[in-house]
């Protein structure tokens, strides 16, 4: 049977004009061009987007976000997002790139042998153990690194934690391709819109942009968990 090997569905269209159109009214209203933080946006967007549909092409996207969230993270003084970009999320985009090829992700229909191949990665779910102790060890991990970034004289040190634990975990079952890492990157998305919120108040440079950016990216992982449910139907 003929697999759907389409990429772009018309609420993925939605996301992407979106986050361009909200970038450039931004812009507009503010009376400056941010051209860093509307670049960092806008591949985010296109990046998590690709993720949510299962292509391997997200990690192109994803390159260019990580790079420069990096810098405007370490400008806000959130140290841990900073580190997290930098020193984790980039080589991952290699990594991911990588295990995605193995795990049957293709960069276009006609780079596998049989006709009807699906270009996307094969996912798969935890088990309920597997999920227990993913919980169990989040949490604990985001209280360790919450106490920590506050030794460090971080503004935010919880909200910090939490958005860097769970996205280096999240990232980690990405490169994996387990359906559980959408309920971590929505955990993460609401957390990352509450901190550059408080950032935003603080007069912070791009912040307003990264408001924008991760509340797209929360749209879009209400999105993947739909999406992902159903390509790893039956796939332990």
């Amino acid at each position: 049977m003929k697999t759907d090997t389409k990429i772009l569905s018309l609420y993925d269209v939605f996301l992407i004009a979106g986050v361009v159109v909200t970038n450039i009214v931004y812009s507009v209203l503010t009376g400056s061009i941010d051209m860093i933080g509307s670049l960092a946006g806008i591949a985010g967007v296109c990046c998590v987007v690709l993720v949510a549909k299962g292509s391997i092409w997200n990690y192109a996207f994803g390159l260019v976000n990580v790079s420069l969230y990096a810098v405007i993270s370490y400008k806000a003084a959130l140290y841990g997002d900073a580190g997290l970009n930098a020193l984790y999320y980039l080589p991952m985009q290699f990594i991911g790139w990588w295990q995605w090829r193995k795990r049957g992700a293709a960069t276009s229909k006609s780079a596998s042998t049989e006709p009807d191949h699906d270009v996307r990665v094969k996912a798969r779910r935890m088990t309920l153990k597997q999920r227990i102790g993913l919980t169990v060890g989040s949490a604990a991990l985001v209280f360790a690194g919450g106490l920590l970034l506050e030794h460090l004289g971080d503004p935010q040190p919880y909200k910090d934690s939490a958005t860097t634990v769970l996205s280096i975990i999240a990232q980690a079952l990405m490169a994996l391709a387990f359906m559980e890492q959408w309920a971590l990157w929505i955990i993460t998305n609401v957390i990352s819109v509450v901190m550059w919120s408080v950032c935003v108040a603080g007069g912070e440079e791009h912040a307003g942009l990264m408001v924008i950016m991760w509340v797209f990216y929360l749209l879009n992982s209400l999105n993947g968990l739909r999406v992902w449910m159903r390509l790893s139907k039956g796939r332990p």
